[in-house]
This record gives structure tokens, C-alpha cells and sequence, in this order.
């Protein structure tokens, strides 16, 4: 089964809960017994229903866990072609890397923020109590 081909005009037939395929680096899945349980909400999948899901496929970061899970929802291959829309192209591990480092840098952004709160806080009692004696 995972042999068959499907066009996008086949795949975009698919795009309700109980039947959905989606395409993901040109294959394509059914995701229709996993709506329920995807730990995302049942939208996010019923968002890119019927079309290329590669692109927020790979932006979410899904674990090696949830590639398995994927493999195991296979039923072909996309079979492009004249006037399909154009292949996602998804940078791999440099997008990745980049997403990565700006998710780091509001991070460490949250915690000098909070340390100088903190700071000022403590500051601000050690004054307070000096002033007391």
C-alpha cells in the first residue's frame, strides 16, 4: 500500500477528521486514526489536511518518537505534477538551528529579566530592613 502514488488533487480529497491525508517531504500519510490523539489538538493536523505539511511538520521539532509514529501512518508517495504547487523546501538542521537559537535567546532574555527583578527586590528589603535598626 505504502507503494501506491497519489496526485495533490487526490490528497486535497482528504481533509476531514475521520479521512485525512496530508504530505510530508513528498510522502503521504493518513493521519485520520491519529486526529484524536495528537498532542497538538486534532486542529492543527485538520489545518494542513489535504496539502504539504512539511514545512510546520518540521518547524514544531517533532521528536524521533513522533517520526516513528508517522512512518507507521505511510500510505504512498506524492506523484507531482505540471501546476502542483512546488515542493516546501525546509532547510533541515540549519532552520532548525536557527529556530533553536532564537527560542535560547528569549530564554536567557526571561531569566536576565527575572534575575534583575530578583535583584532589585532583594535590594529593596535589604534597604528597607536596614533602615528599620
Amino acid at each position: 500500500m505504502a507503494d501506491q502514488e497519489f496526485t495533490y488533487a487526490d490528497v486535497s480529497e482528504h481533509v476531514s477528521k475521520k479521512d485525512l491525508f496530508l504530505v510530508v517531504h513528498d510522502k503521504v500519510y493518513n493521519a485520520s486514526s491519529f486526529v484524536d490523539e495528537h498532542p497538538g489538538g486534532e486542529e492543527v493536523l485538520l489545518d494542513v489536511g489535504g496539502q504539504d505539511a512539511t514545512e510546520a511538520f518540521e518547524d514544531v521539532g517533532h521528536s524521533d518518537e513522533a517520526r516513528e509514529i508517522l512512518d507507521g501512518m505511510l500510505v504512498g508517495k506524492l506523484k507531482r505534477q505540471e501546476g502542483d504547487p512546488k515542493p516546501k523546501s525546509y532547510g533541515g538542521p540549519t532552520a532548525a538551528t536557527t529556530s533553536d537559537g532564537a527560542s535560547s535567546g528569549v530564554a536567557l532574555y526571561a531569566v536576565i529579566l527575572i534575575g534583575g527583578v530578583l535583584a532589585f527586590g532583594a535590594y529593596k528589603y535589604l534597604q528597607s530592613s536596614q533602615e528599620s535598626h
